[in-house]
């Protein structure tokens, strides 16, 4: 039986999950801030960034990090709760003056003006339960808000990964384990959201105990 059967998108019910996990295991990711992050941050002070919009924040690791590396940082996720503990920890660190939230669904428009931010950072977000087509739009909202010259490092989980082809199937390479939706890639996808992009890297990482398998892909806005 799907979400949809019970009167819920994947969307909805993906949201709820991550709700219910942040407020029983809260600051889950540790305090750390990831491989991915500790590479952009070099990344964003060498080509001169200043302010950093994270996407899918979640409780903060990888946001707090860039604002202790003195960058501006606005960040964002659809869980309210872990929203709530970033800007906690952004207050005991006193770095509070360096983060801004915003709770906010990915599906829709960045709420951003053109040009606004000079890097982008998402860490698994744009492997979460999105469609193809929604990402499309997503990497094109994200292409509108960069500075021409601006820098954007994500990353996703691919179709050489232990779990993809197994768990619940819910389409466009969605699979679901435990709970949690993931959205495969291909090449042929990443290549396909650099279009008009200058792709300048795509990495292969692994991360965690299974491990999960990544690319790290960072490409960047034509000026």
């Amino acid at each position: 039986m799907t979400a949809k059967d019970h009167g819920q998108s994947l969307p909805d019910t993906q949201r709820a999950h991550w709700q219910h996990t942040y407020t029983r295991h809260p600051g889950m990711y540790g305090v750390q801030p990831s491989a991915p992050a500790v590479h952009a941050s070099a990344l964003f002070h060498a080509v001169g960034a200043r302010d950093v919009l994270e996407l899918g924040a979640g409780h903060g690791r990888d946001a707090l990090y860039f604002a202790r590396e003195g960058f501006t940082v606005q960040a964002t996720d659809f869980s309210a709760t872990g929203l709530e503990q970033l800007r906690a920890s952004a207050q005991r660190q006193g770095i509070a003056e360096r983060v801004t939230t915003a709770a906010h669904d990915v599906r829709d428009p960045l709420p951003l003006p053109d040009a606004s931010v000079d890097a982008v950072f998402a860490h698994m977000l744009l492997c979460m339960a999105l469609s193809t087509e929604e990402i499309h739009a997503l990497v094109g909202e994200i292409a509108r808000v960069l500075r021409p010259g601006g820098t954007f490092v994500w990353t996703v989980r691919h179709t050489g990964d232990t779990h993809y082809s197994t768990g619940r199937f819910h389409g466009d390479d969605i699979y679901e384990h435990g709970g949690f939706a993931v959205h495969f890639y291909d090449r042929a996808l990443v290549d396909a959201l650099a279009e008009g992009w200058i792709l300048d890297e795509v990495h292969a990482f692994e991360e965690g105990a299974l491990p999960r398998r990544l690319w790290r892909v960072t490409q960047t806005r034509p000026g």
